[in-house]
């Protein structure tokens, strides 16, 4: 008797999934918490390191927009690398192109460790951003294809919601090896953060695990046949994604993405900075009369500060988690279109009010408001491992969804190059800048208007 045939209207979710597809979940998971790993490290690093790599007459101000143009070349990086993994992994196999991903983003993590200028990390992280871009698509689509139609969507969020487990990694790095001056040494001076991104070739070591375990899903096998006795039927071809119906589903897909990631990397990674300034203000409050000026003062309680932006970036990561394991649930209820328009709204309100009024507040206020704004702005990026496989057939999901997901971060770049613009230029505040931001969740509104409903549908084939 099959897993479905065992199954009622009642049965939980995960009932019938076989100790194979909880594999592949796992094995596509733990490539993902990495993945999010060597994207966060440098969020949760940037300010040590370009104050080590930029002459020390640089601004902070000037300082972050630098940071922001390596966040936007990372966003480029990954565009590339998602499209070309995407259209790869449609052609030679999801598990084959899973290992190339993951040895990239850990080999030129580990290099960034040993750059000595700020442009060489610049360039570095473009091919980080190659692997991390190309491993999203592939394992999503290895996902979708393994699980039965009934706990694909749960699959799918638990998938996505991972990443949270590699922001966590970032942020204790962050908290107890860059934010620890005791391991810098006489030599190497900047050695904290230099570690935290030595340790980023560890996830190599999981290609091993790949290579032996996994295998390639059926969906594709039958893809890649049928491929050999039908040209109209290739397997990795972007240019079908824009020939009939799949021209609309690639250019919503595409849209959706470009909201998320431009509000993730302008607005998001910033609401640790709230949780640090209120630390800095709180210090210099504690330092008035005394014969310490504030700057100081502020060196001084470096290593408490640089803990408790980390405990801000754990608390709105955890909101994160908490979202994204509600996509699945609130989509099943509502369809995807109804729960994409409802973190749309959340994530406008919550960025509005918190980069635009509630700026100056205590550290307590953002212990209870941060994990609400993490998981109103980030519950749709779980969304686009749930609804993009299912937008595409299978010879085409790989690249459809490295296209969508990455062409979205090709769309982002040159928000974060604007906002590095809008700090060195005109002035504006890191607050300000995300404040302005939150309105793209407003545009996300438009958009889904033509998004195709997908729920409780098969996947195309």
């Amino acid at each position: 008797m099959s897993e479905a045939s065992n199954r009622t209207k009642d049965s939980p979710w995960w009932k019938g999934v076989t100790r194979y597809q909880w594999l592949v979940l796992l094995i596509a998971s733990l490539g993902w918490i990495f993945d999010i790993f060597e994207g966060q490290i440098f969020v949760t690093s940037m300010n040590e390191m370009m104050a080590s790599l930029l002459p020390p007459d640089v601004p902070a101000d000037k300082r972050d927009g630098v940071a922001k143009i390596a966040l936007g070349v990372f966003l480029v990086g990954g565009a590339v690398g998602g499209v070309f993994f995407g259209m790869l992994s449609d052609r030679i196999g999801r598990a084959r192109t899973m290992v190339i991903t993951i040895l990239v983003y850990s080999i030129f993590t580990c290099m960034t460790a040993f750059a000595q200028e700020a442009w060489q990390v610049i360039v570095l992280r473009f091919f980080v951003a190659m692997g991390v871009g190309g491993e999203w698509a592939v394992a999503s689509a290895m996902v979708a294809e393994v699980f039965p139609k009934w706990a694909r969507v749960r699959s799918l969020g638990i998938f996505h919601a991972t990443s949270t487990l590699g922001s966590y990694l970032a942020i204790a790095a962050g908290a107890f090896i860059v934010g620890n001056p005791a391991l810098n040494t006489e030599a190497i001076p900047d050695l904290n953060w230099r570690l935290a991104f030595g340790i980023g070739v560890l996830p190599a070591l999981l290609t091993i695990w790949i290579r032996v375990k996994l295998k390639e899903p059926e969906s594709w096998k039958k893809a890649r046949e049928i491929a050999k006795t039908d040209p109209t039927k290739r397997t990795g071809r972007i240019g079908d994604l824009f020939k009939g119906e799949l021209r609309r589903r690639t250019l919503v897909g595409v849209a959706l993405a470009a909201i998320g990631l431009a509000t993730f990397w302008g607005v998001k990674i910033y609401g640790r900075n709230l949780m640090r300034s209120a630390a800095e203000r709180e210090v210099i409050s504690l330092n008035e009369g005394s014969m310490i000026d504030n700057a100081a003062a502020l060196e001084a309680n470096f290593s408490e500060i640089k803990k408790t932006e980390m405990k801000g970036h754990f608390l709105a990561m955890t909101g994160g988690l908490l979202g994204m394991l509600a996509f699945g649930p609130i989509s099943e209820r509502i369809g995807r279109r109804g729960a994409f328009s409802f973190f749309f709204v959340g994530g406008f309100v919550s960025s509005a009010l918190l980069f635009g009024w509630f700026t100056e507040r205590g550290i307590a206020f953002y212990w209870w408001a941060l994990p609400i704004f993490g998981f109103l702005v980030s519950g749709i990026h779980a969304g686009y491992a749930i609804y993009f496989p299912e937008l595409f057939p299978s010879r085409l999901r790989g690249t459809g969804g490295g296209f969508c997901f990455n062409m979205g971060r090709i769309i982002a770049a040159p928000v974060l190059f604007l906002t590095a613009w809008m700090q060195q230029s005109m002035g504006f505040t890191t607050n300000q800048v995300a404040a302005w931001l939150s309105g793209f969740f407003l545009l996300g509104l438009l958009i889904v208007k033509y998004a195709p409903e997908t729920e409780g549908e098969e996947l195309p084939e």
